[in-house]
């Protein structure tokens, strides 16, 4: 029976790899792998090609301590081509099979190493593909005059200033200026016309400030 590494990861925190590792079982059950041992990575970019549970896989594969290793997808192991390659031709070079889930393909044989290749290859480009588009659309859109990202922060600071300091609460001026009761403190404390003291802010603010 061929013992066998699940490797899985996820790009968030909030992400759960058990829903990776659950098919990766079920799919070694299937194929009379033996599981030898799971190595996971959370939070971590499929761009860098140092990841701790990478690391400690490749650790273990040079120690010969499984014969084969399953991933959910390709861009599981890496989002490069290059990184993908040098991953697997070390794992080739000690002898270990590798099995990808989602793409049905393993490096057991020849064709099944050229697959590998010819699918990682359309990923990275349709990766690449996707940059491009987000680029030229930016690029449009700032030859047209429409804004990019968050817009300025537009406010009467003057205003809200007199508004606060005439006696108006945070919340009054907030709404009437349509900003947050820290924007109307920290604007105030800014322009220097009261002493920090003079305008509670915060957990500092009374009943009456509020």
């Amino acid at each position: 029976m061929k013992r066998a590494a699940l490797y899985c990861r996820v790009s968030t925190l909030d992400q759960n790899p058990e829903t990776q590792l659950r098919e990766l079982r079920q799919f070694a059950g299937q194929r009379g792998f033996q599981v030898a041992k799971e190595y996971v990575d959370r939070g971590v970019s499929g761009t860098k090609a140092r990841r701790p549970g990478l690391d400690r896989m490749l650790e273990d594969a040079r120690r010969r301590r499984f014969d084969v290793v399953l991933v959910w997808a390709f861009d599981r192991m890496a989002r490069s081509v290059r990184h993908f390659l040098e991953v697997l031709d070390e794992l080739n070079h000690l002898g270990i099979e590798f099995v990808s889930f989602r793409e049905s393909v393993d490096t057991s044989g020849p064709l099944g190493r050229a697959m590998v290749v010819i699918v990682s290859a359309i990923a990275e480009l349709e990766r690449n593909l996707i940059v491009e588009r987000v680029r030229a659309g930016m690029r449009r859109a700032r030859a047209e005059g429409r804004q990019i990202g968050r817009a300025p922060f537009r406010v009467d600071r003057g205003q809200v200033v007199r508004d606060r300091l005439s006696g108006m609460t945070l919340t009054q001026v907030a709404r009437r200026h349509s900003i947050s009761r820290a924007s109307v403190c920290r604007l105030v404390r800014e322009s220097g016309f009261a002493p920090p003291a003079a305008i509670p802010c915060g957990a500092q603010l009374s009943a009456e400030a509020r």
